[in-house]
């Protein structure tokens, strides 16, 4: 479960690195006001989120504290632009909405342990007859 949870990890800070530099190198245009702040924003949680998915990728212990960070910034974020920005676009609010959703499964896979490790702890040691 967590290399599925480092490859999802992976993919969405890829997918903000991506989409975020197409924005502010004006190659990619949108038809709504766009805030170069959150644009730079996701940028560098994508280039966190590719770290911490080496980090889960490794099993380091580091990794929980990451995923917690990510999981706590992302969701400030998006109560800051649904509750106090009046100028943010709907699709930054579902953006931010997906990434929210998406650690908090990257949070779950890292945190419950797998049936087969589970499984495994619950059988008898072979000496044990």
């Amino acid at each position: 479960m967590k290399k599925v949870a480092a490859i999802l990890a992976l993919f969405i800070g890829l997918m903000s690195i991506f989409a975020g530099s197409k924005v502010l190198l004006g190659i990619d245009t949108k038809p709504y006001t766009i805030l170069n702040w959150l644009v730079i924003y996701n940028i560098l949680l994508g280039v966190i989120s590719v770290l911490t998915s080496l980090l889960i990728w490794r099993q380091k212990p580091s990794a929980k504290t990451m995923i917690l960070y990510i999981l706590l910034i992302h969701t400030l974020m998006l109560l800051f632009l649904y509750f106090i920005i009046d100028t943010v676009s709907s699709e930054s609010i579902k953006a931010m909405l997906f990434r929210v959703s998406v650690w908090t499964l990257i949070f779950v896979l890292t945190t419950y342990p797998s049936k087969r490790k589970k499984l495994n702890a619950n059988k008898p040691a072979a000496h044990e007859h």
